[in-house]
């Protein structure tokens, strides 16, 4: 017969629980309702912490803002480019690391490195990279004929130069998670359908594809939110300024402008708020797409 637990024991266990539960009280569940809280904030003096009145303004005020929309669209660009471009990329990568006999932890360390390196230091090198005159990369391009790109300072590029350091810096990341991914992959299926004759790409899409659909979800739900999130690339690569005519402005930079820049703290909250209720809605669509096309 199982032993019920006593309070004493409940008690032990929430005082073992006690430093971690006050940690994450006042560096995270209080912050969030503190800034829910503030983003209602309509008339306030911040020095003497007094509120002088309330209400939705600061929600209609963004709603209005044709900043807050530009920065949007941006954002959800960046997350339908990156996102697909990351995984598809990793994938890749994934297969081809996993079809290696010898160097394996070699290469994985080798594409890991750019997820832990600073992200001051990689915006250095890739600036470089997208210099106009200097750069590496229009320097490949001038084999294919190209002309020069001016990646970082043409409004049409600079959200492109975005998403290529974007996939860069995260590929590692994705790629371990992958590489873990094909390693649950049952051979004896693909040894199945190898005897009946299935080529190789349909022992890929029938096969190796379904049963990497957990790993894929949860790299599609975290690469997805973190790219909402996206703001060290942003500010690393183009600095004060978020791209040419505002073409690589992104929600939490608007965020941080109204915040560090105009000192709007309510206007501000408001964004962060918004921002949240995209995301939790672009999560649910994946997990419900995730209930029909995962396979566990």
């Amino acid at each position: 017969m199982k032993e019920q637990p006593t309070w004493g024991g409940t008690l032990k266990a929430l005082l073992y629980l006690l430093p971690a539960l006050a940690v994450l009280s006042v560096f995270h569940l209080y912050p969030i309702l503190k800034s829910f809280d503030v983003s209602f904030y309509t008339k306030y003096n911040y020095y003497k912490n007094i509120v002088k009145a309330r209400g939705i303004d600061n929600y209609i005020f963004i709603l209005h803002d044709p900043d807050f929309w530009r920065a949007m669209k941006n954002t959800i660009i960046f997350v339908l480019g990156a996102v697909p471009l990351t995984i598809a990329i990793s994938l890749l990568i994934a297969l081809m690391l996993n079809a290696v006999g010898k160097g394996k932890s070699f290469f994985r360390t080798v594409y890991f490195l750019p997820f832990v390196s600073s992200m001051v230091a990689v915006s250095i090198v890739w600036r470089w990279i997208f210099h106009h005159d200097y750069g590496l990369m229009n320097y490949l391009l001038s084999f294919a004929g190209i002309q020069p790109v001016n990646w970082l300072n043409d409004p049409h590029w600079a959200m492109p130069s975005l998403i290529l350091l974007s996939v860069w810096k995260g590929l590692g990341y994705n790629v371990v998670l992958f590489l873990a991914g094909l390693q649950n992959v049952g051979t004896q299926y693909l040894q199945a359908a190898r005897i009946d004759g299935a080529p190789k790409w349909r022992r890929f899409w029938h096969i190796t594809v379904p049963l990497l659909s957990p790993t894929t979800f949860f790299i599609t739900v975290i690469s997805m939110i973190a790219s909402f999130k996206i703001f060290d690339e942003v500010y690393s690569l183009f600095g004060a300024r978020p791209g040419p005519a505002q073409s690589a402005l992104t929600i939490v930079y608007y965020i941080y402008q109204k915040f560090n820049g105009e000192y709007q703290y309510g206007i501000a909250a408001a964004a962060a708020y918004a921002l949240f209720f995209v995301t939790f809605v672009f999560t649910l669509i994946q997990l419900w797409i995730g209930r029909k096309r995962v396979h566990y």
